[in-house]
């Protein structure tokens, strides 16, 4: 451990941690219960998928993000979020013919590309925008690829400068196969999510019910996830937010061929994408972790971050788990706490481009080969064993662990460090070796069956929690002012969607 991350460990006070906020955004597929998309709009009894606080879309229709604020403790928000869920499996329930909410970051049965339901957002300019977004993200990337569901960790500490938060991105994507290895939890699907499109994967059993990789921690992550060919043409420098700020401006600038050939409107007048750029908007650039700002009404995230810097970082690689029933448990996000903590105050030298590509490389074998014995990734340019390494930044969090425990009056912590360093001794107890393993010895290697069951035993166990009247009329209570404030923003725009559009994708609106 060096002398700077010992320093910054003595000097974590109770009052510094307490002030310490993590909130979560969880993505779920709406399924039938015969394990296919639920190709139905958003229910109504879930409110206005535009302004509700707490439950909105993500890319299609079928796509639920559940949301909650920022919490002072683990508990708290995971309390938060048990009791989003219980409110969505009501409705879902009663008013919605049973439909599942998919526990798996691997889609259920899905139709043809073109019939999977972009999200839709009433009939305001902004409202009408992301829908425009997720046309072009189909048309760029296929509306497949979007479907894939995962959990996002917002993550802050009191009197962190943007500098500091770079340099824990910087220390999080040279560490991120850790939390892919402990926490990766995709190694299989359906075949319906490849079909027609080349890949790599294996056939379970017969293959007709389930793909895989024998040794795959994350499919969700690696080549077959979140990938594109266009944004790899993307330099971005995470040494700074100047750097960082610059290289999303040329990308959210700069034309790129192929997406001017789609055109931002068809002959008949609808819209194809919102602009012509390597990237519509800032939300469109791929990755593990992401510098972010709070913005405000019609401000461009961009815009934020380069005026106010970075308020937080927004975890994404983490997979649903499905054994929990709502996605994460409490072991999980005292671990990520504690990770996020070693990121921040570890010594952390600037990134090169060699090194990026080379974390990128570790990154898609870790999620397609994880588990493999004997996996090297590269390290400075030299190889170093997936388990050793692992192992090393492990040791070197147990002091965080020590603090936040201390600061708890608790051994919770420790716990959960403890309970990782055991699963690099042990790759088959790993949650990606857990789902290969139920699924072929108690679903005969058929994916939708096993998914199926698993959504089916959240639900249950969602329904079964205590559920008082004072929480059923909150959340309608919730449901009524969204679908209230929807119409209340509707009835203000006040010009055509074309000039509002222009207006905001406007280069002098990314500061």
């Amino acid at each position: 451990m060096t002398n700077q991350l010992q320093q910054h460990i003595a000097g974590l006070s109770k009052e510094r941690l307490a002030g310490m906020r993590r909130g979560i955004e969880k993505e779920g597929l709406r399924a039938l219960p015969t394990g296919a998309l639920a190709l139905t709009p958003h229910p109504r009894g879930l409110g206005s998928a535009l302004t509700h606080p707490h439950i909105t879309t993500d890319y299609s229709e079928s796509q639920l993000e559940l949301i909650t604020g920022a919490r002072a403790s683990v508990q708290e928000c995971l309390d938060e979020l048990g009791e989003i869920h219980q409110f969505v499996h009501r409705v879902l329930t009663t008013q919605c013919d049973k439909e599942l909410l998919w526990s798996s970051s691997m889609p259920c049965v899905l139709p043809t590309d073109e019939t999977i339901p972009l999200g839709r957002y009433g009939l305001s300019n902004s409202g009408r925008s992301k829908s425009v977004y997720r046309m072009g993200l189909g048309h760029r990337y296929g509306r497949r690829m979007q479907t894939i569901s995962g959990i996002h960790y917002n993550w802050s500490l009191p009197g962190v400068t943007s500098e500091e938060y770079f340099g824990l991105i910087r220390n999080f994507r040279r560490h991120a196969f850790v939390l892919l290895y402990l926490f990766g939890a995709s190694p299989a699907l359906c075949p319906s999510f490849v079909e027609g499109r080349q890949h790599a994967l294996k056939p379970l059993g017969d293959g007709r019910r389930a793909l895989y990789l024998p040794h795959a921690t994350s499919l969700r992550m690696g080549r077959l996830g979140y990938q594109s060919d266009a944004q790899a043409t993307l330099a971005v420098s995470y040494n700074g937010l100047e750097g960082y700020a610059n290289s999303l401006h040329e990308a959210l600038t700069r034309p790129y061929p192929a997406y001017e050939q789609i055109g931002i409107r068809n002959p008949g007048g609808e819209y194809n994408q919102l602009g012509t750029s390597l990237l519509q908007i800032e939300n469109e650039f791929y990755g593990t972790i992401r510098p972010k700002r709070t913005t405000r009404s019609g401000e461009r995230p961009l815009h934020a971050l380069r005026e106010r810097g970075v308020e937080y970082v927004e975890v994404r690689l983490m997979d649903l788990d499905p054994f929990e029933a709502v996605g994460i448990n409490a072991d999980t996000m005292r671990l990520l706490d504690v990770f996020l903590l070693h990121c921040l105050y570890s010594d952390s030298p600037p990134d090169t481009p060699q090194e990026i590509a080379e974390l990128k490389n570790n990154q898609h074998l870790t999620a397609e080969r994880g588990r493999e014995p004997g996996l090297q990734l590269m390290r400075g340019g030299q190889p170093v064993a997936l388990g050793e390494w692992g192992l090393q930044v492990l040791k070197e969090c147990e002091p965080i662990a020590a603090a936040l425990d201390a600061a708890e009056g608790s051994q919770a912590h420790a716990d959960a460090l403890r309970a990782a360093v055991q699963l690099f001794a042990s790759p088959d107890s790993t949650p990606s070796a857990h789902v290969l393993r139920e699924l072929t010895q108690t679903f005969d290697s058929d994916f939708i069956a096993y998914s199926r069951a698993r959504s089916q035993a959240a639900r249950e166990e969602l329904m079964q929690r205590p559920w008082t009247d004072a929480q059923q009329q909150r959340y309608v209570a919730l449901t009524d002012e969204s679908v209230a404030r929807q119409r209340a923003i509707e009835e203000a725009d006040d010009m055509p969607f074309e000039e509002w559009r222009e207006r905001y994708m406007a280069v002098e609106q990314l500061g």
